[in-house]
């Protein structure tokens, strides 16, 4: 357990209530991303978290196309078709119809543009909570320029730590399942302790498309045979989680969301003078970081990329804390400025919590929306023995299979470096240089 300090007022037994409170409240409810049950859980958490002292809430309502497993289907459905073609000597079409898939699933798992699922999908709507916390801004260096050309000089940036979580939870499926891991972890333990990077998934599905080209351009059935085997093998995948149920999402995400809960309580008994502090639990982050994407673009414009600073909590409810450098389905990006991982590791060892370190991740995470606009970003996950989430998109992911110890050690560790980040606004890395990289 997370030791405490003397001048903390909130004591750790009344922090893990609060956890306790509000996984065990929201856990019943089924969550799914544009659900009726996504929107009942907002409502209940902004309702919780505006009757915290200090704390101000608003519920924004944005747009979302749902999950991403039938835009998925479709795209795989796509790839097969262009392989059967190849396959009937029409190499043409089918290479056409290959490259559309492979551009398309490359789309949906990287976070592009999103240009099939909304030609295909119905709009629907998610809702965001935001909750904000603000004190006294002390002036900094730094600056937000007026109109150019206006003759003002530029007026004092407000220090902004944006912690996210998300509140709708996933679908089930056999391409969760842990049994190959854990055996593998029970057999040879140090086999898995190597690796930090998890296999690409997605890679399956643009396997197919890929064999499917590679075929049209040499005139080799065979390899359009492959690529209609692995393509119905990576569609029969994804349909499967279309198919199946919504799991609580006790690690993932009410871990998050009930950390979130706990930071706004830790900060009405003891508040954080001089910075801003925005708790957002996104919405449809399941369909591949539809909330965020809506959060940035409405709030772009007030949180300036020197001054405001994203925290992901995301799954950090497993036994092991840790951090994430990169993440990426198709292909790694690093997280903008990596001093305030730096930083929030830093902290980690000044509390006395383990935090493992040198990790990506091959799931998308809502980590990589404000990161590649700009925002210093950090990500906080957990992991078990054998290098998953515990009960990852598994109907096992209850409350009482969640780690309320992590969940309370991300807390605090969180709490600290908004602490630090309030003392001195513009930190920056270990033997200087620039904020950002």
């Amino acid at each position: 357990m997370l030791p405490m300090s003397d001048t903390q007022t909130f004591e750790q037994a009344q922090l893990e209530d609060v956890l306790h409170e509000v996984v065990e409240t929201l856990a019943p409810i089924e969550r799914a991303p544009c659900s009726p049950g996504e929107r009942q859980a907002a409502e209940w958490l902004g309702a919780r978290l505006h009757d915290i002292d200090g704390v101000e809430v608003e519920l924004e309502d944005e747009p979302s196309w749902g999950t991403f497993p039938p835009t998925a289907t479709a795209l795989g459905l796509l790839g097969m078709s262009g392989a059967a073609l190849v396959l009937r000597g029409r190499r043409a079409a089918g290479a056409a119809l290959a490259a559309c898939a492979y551009a398309g699933i490359v789309d949906e798992a990287q976070n592009g543009p999103r240009v099939v699922r909304r030609l295909l999908r119905r709009r629907r709507r998610t809702v965001n909570v935001v909750a904000r916390i603000e004190h006294p801004a002390r002036s900094t260096s730094a600056g937000v320029p007026g109109p150019a050309g206006d003759g003002r000089s530029p007026r004092p940036a407000r220090p902004t730590l944006v912690v996210l979580a998300h509140h709708d939870a996933p679908q089930t499926g056999l391409l969760f399942d842990q049994s190959l891991q854990r055996r593998i972890h029970e057999l040879a333990p140090a086999l898995l302790e190597r690796y930090r990077t998890p296999p690409p998934q997605w890679w399956m599905g643009l396997a197919g498309p890929l064999c499917t080209l590679a075929g049209a351009l040499s005139g080799r059935r065979r390899l359009a045979g492959a690529a209609l085997a692995v393509g119905a093998l990576g569609t029969a995948a994804v349909a499967d989680i279309w198919r199946n149920d919504t799991v609580q999402g006790a690690n993932d995400n009410l871990s998050g969301v009930a950390a979130l809960v706990g930071l706004a309580e830790l900060f009405a008994a003891r508040p954080v003078d001089g910075l801003r502090v925005l708790l957002v639990s996104c919405g449809a982050e399941e369909t591949l970081q539809d909330g965020i994407r809506a959060f940035v673009a409405r709030h772009r414009d007030e949180l300036d990329t020197d001054s405001t600073w994203f925290v992901n909590l995301d799954t950090v409810g497993s036994p092991h804390l840790l951090m994430l450098d990169a993440e990426g389905p198709v292909w790694m990006e690093r997280y903008t400025g990596p001093w305030l991982g730096e930083l929030l590791a830093d902290h980690a060892a000044r509390l006395g919590t383990e935090l493992h370190r040198g990790f990506r991740a091959r799931a998308s995470t809502d980590s990589i929306i404000p990161s590649r606009a700009g925002y210093a970003t950090a990500t906080l996950v957990s992991m078990t023995d054998w290098r998953s989430p515990a009960n990852y998109h598994l109907p096992s992911d209850v409350p009482a299979n969640l780690v309320y110890e992590s969940v309370a050690a991300a807390t605090r560790l969180v709490e600290s470096l908004a602490r630090d980040l309030a003392e001195a606004p513009h930190p920056r890395p270990p033997g200087g240089g620039p904020m950002r990289s």
